[in-house]
């Protein structure tokens, strides 16, 4: 096994990392949603267009059987699991900083969204929910016919 000079200040830095993390997802999660220990939450984009809402999220090395997306009334749901290789040797590793285990992320749907168009699919470690917008209520131009 190799020597290591341990360098405290990195320690610090990691803590405080940790605190900012932790502070963060307080701040981030809505009223009423629970604070759960253990949980990480994958970092999201959500973005629209004319046609489309599109939520992206970052799930490397989750296999799909893994993740799970729902809706539940006018709620999008996506939770699952990362897992660590080889819990069983884990005092073998030297250092472990990203996050493993369970996450629930959840997203409150717009009211445009056609619930039943939704699609889901992972390409490169990004988990890609797309929300088709329903077309009522969108401007139509209508042909005045000379009789």
């Amino acid at each position: 096994m190799a020597m290591m000079k341990w360098d405290p200040l990195q320690e610090l830095r990691s803590m405080q990392q940790q605190m900012e993390q932790l502070f963060e997802q307080s701040r981030q999660r809505a009223a009423g949603d629970p604070l759960e220990p253990g949980l990480w939450q994958p970092a999201v984009d959500i973005f629209e267009d004319e046609r489309e809402v599109v939520v992206k999220m970052e799930v490397p090395e989750i296999e799909q059987k893994d993740i799970d997306v729902q809706i539940e009334g006018d709620t999008l749901i996506i939770c699952g699991e990362r897992r660590l290789e080889r819990e069983e040797s884990r005092q073998n590793y030297h250092r472990i900083e990203r996050s493993y285990g369970p996450f629930r992320r959840t997203f409150a749907l717009p009211a445009a969204v056609d619930q039943g168009q939704i699609r889901a699919s992972i390409e490169n470690g990004v988990l890609k929910v797309i929300l088709p917008k329903r077309n009522s209520g969108q401007a139509r131009q209508i042909e005045v016919q000379v009789k």
